[in-house]
């Protein structure tokens, strides 16, 4: 297995409020894409999960699909520019000598992973406005090394990993007289060849002595300052460009910028960041995991380059059922046996829809189309979802070629489709703890005609006592669910397995006088009995569709 060139992963996902047949649908294709293509393929669902395929996946020991909520392109799904972390004590001459070596303008500062601060060549160029100010390498605790590397010299005496910590930097051009009254203990001191400053600087217990020219230095005073533990540098630059480049050793944790910085998550929108980015200024963005470790940059630029998730959907074509953000998306196919409706694609994609009465026959009809074998754990999750989409060959919609399909899946997977139905309508209608929320959108689905909103749920059961317990919690919900929603229309069907009927429930302007009419009902009937109706596809979205539309 091995995932695309740029390392992403092709989603295999079924409607939001996902059933039986788009959660075991979008695994067992997943799983035959994966074999023919040798790409990785990721199953992946859009809701929570019912009751019915809860039980279905545990019973049969699969793994739950991870949820997929938005489409969007993220964070992730844009190059990065990587660059290594410098740490805090590093100098602001290395810092630029990297920034030129590299060709950027941002450096991230980091300390075992994390992000510390970021240096600009902006914040360089501070560093040398600072120069006026002679205690600036003190206040920064600049490292001795770093002073030494700067003016190109080397440590003579000292702790080279000590730091500057007091005074301020002086030059020995004047006289003695004069020196005693500016240098002062713990400066650091730059002097040329002149043993008579370089001694008055040990006699003045300063931190440093910066000797210019390569100067000879006596022994006797690097014995000195041994004794005192003053540090000794030697250069071969002269006092004045040892002076412009001793600002070059101040650490960049000095003048890094570390508070208010704006930072980004992998998992962020493009969208929300691109929004951020236009009220700031910056050129580069940090980019941090979920732990704060520095992954990379981003830019303005970058994001023009984004990659678009790419999906398949399953069990479903219609926009407002499918994963949001599923316009910014390439769509690379679809298998449904639903209505033509309104997802629209950027290019042409593979587009299989078939009038049958489950999108796992449709599946199954594929495994046996490439000639390859349906382990017997994608046998039993095909078997079950033709077993739920159809109410056990009951519903109109099922075909010959569903009743076969579900048989010869049934062998492969070593299972009784009647036990196994009865244990999944059992599990499905079994709503004790859920809210009348939760159940009214279990099996939910929404659909738009002309500028009519509707949405339509169901629970199926073979027990009428069961369903009389679960109108009681819903009715009184439904005004309730269809403000909260947005929509027009909302009914609800309480399927009768055994009986082969629904009860239907409903709310919103006209929706009870579209259903007497559209199944020519008394119009003082109570409850709006609909004998021979089991399935929301075929038997009463149709209706109703049809009834909205005239």
């Amino acid at each position: 297995m091995k995932k695309e060139e740029n390392g992403r992963k092709v989603y295999v996902v079924g409607h939001k409020n996902p059933d039986t047949d788009s959660i075991c649908s979008a695994i067992a294709y997943a799983d035959l894409k994966t074999k023919l293509t040798g790409i990785e393929h990721t199953p992946r669902r859009a809701g929570q999960l019912n009751e019915e395929t809860q039980y279905v996946l545990e019973r049969f020991g699969v793994k739950v699909p991870a949820l997929l909520s938005d489409l969007r392109v993220q964070i992730k799904d844009v190059e990065l520019r990587h660059v290594e972390g410098i740490q805090g004590s590093v100098s602001i001459k290395t810092a630029w000598a990297e920034m030129k070596e590299l060709n950027i303008k941002t450096l991230p500062v980091t300390r075992n992973g994390k992000l510390e601060g970021l240096i600009t060549i902006g914040d360089i160029a501070t560093s040398y406005m600072d120069v006026y100010d002679s205690t600036i390498l003190s206040t920064a605790r600049t490292q001795y090394r770093n002073i030494a590397s700067a003016v190109g010299g080397k440590v003579i005496t000292g702790n080279a990993h000590s730091y500057l910590q007091k005074g301020k930097v002086a030059i020995a051009s004047s006289s003695k007289v004069l020196m005693s009254e500016f240098i002062k203990e713990n400066d650091l001191l730059i002097v040329g060849d002149r043993p008579d400053a370089q001694q008055y600087g040990i006699d003045a217990n300063v931190g440093c002595i910066v000797v210019c020219h390569n100067a000879p230095i006596a022994d006797r005073i690097i014995q000195q300052a041994e004794e005192r533990q003053i540090v000794m540098i030697q250069t071969p630059y002269d006092t004045f460009t040892v002076a412009r480049q001793i600002n070059q050793s101040i650490p960049v944790r000095h003048f890094m910028s570390k508070e208010g910085l704006v930072t980004f998550r992998m998992r962020d929108y493009v969208d929300d960041v691109k929004e951020v980015m236009a009220r700031k200024k910056f050129r580069d963005f940090p980019i941090l995991d979920g732990k704060g470790n520095f992954l990379g940059f981003i830019s303005r630029r970058r994001l023009l380059n984004c990659r678009k998730k790419q999906v398949i959907l399953v069990d479903h074509n219609e926009k407002n059922q499918a994963v949001d953000g599923v316009e910014e998306a390439e769509v690379l196919e679809i298998i449904d046996h639903h209505r033509l409706s309104s997802i629209e694609t950027m290019g042409p994609v593979f587009f299989r829809n078939q009038p049958v009465g489950c999108t796992a026959t449709i599946i199954y009809q594929m495994y046996q189309e490439e000639d390859i074998l349906v382990d017997a754990q994608n046998a039993a999750l095909l078997c079950s979802a033709i077993i739920s989409d159809t109410l056990m060959f009951r519903s109109p919609t099922c075909t010959p070629l569903d009743e076969q399909s579900a048989r010869n899946l049934a062998r492969i997977a070593g299972i009784e489709i009647e036990e196994l139905a009865q244990e999944m309508f059992h599990a499905g209608s079994n709503l004790k703890g859920k809210t009348a929320e939760e159940i009214c959108f279990l099996d939910f689905k929404q659909f738009t005609v002309n500028d009519t909103v509707f949405g339509v749920g169901q629970v199926n059961s073979m027990s009428a006592d069961e369903l009389k317990e679960i109108k009681e919690i819903v009715l009184p919900h439904l005004e309730k669910a269809r403000k909260s929603h947005s929509l027009d229309m909302i009914f609800f069907m309480l399927t009768d397995i055994i009986a082969e009927s629904s009860e239907l429930l409903c709310c919103g302007m006209e929706a009870r006088e579209k259903i007497i009419n559209a199944y020519d009902l008394r119009e003082d009937t109570a409850d709006l009995m609909l004998k021979g109706v089991v399935s929301r596809k075929k038997q009463l979205v149709p209706t109703l569709v049809g009834a909205l539309q005239q």
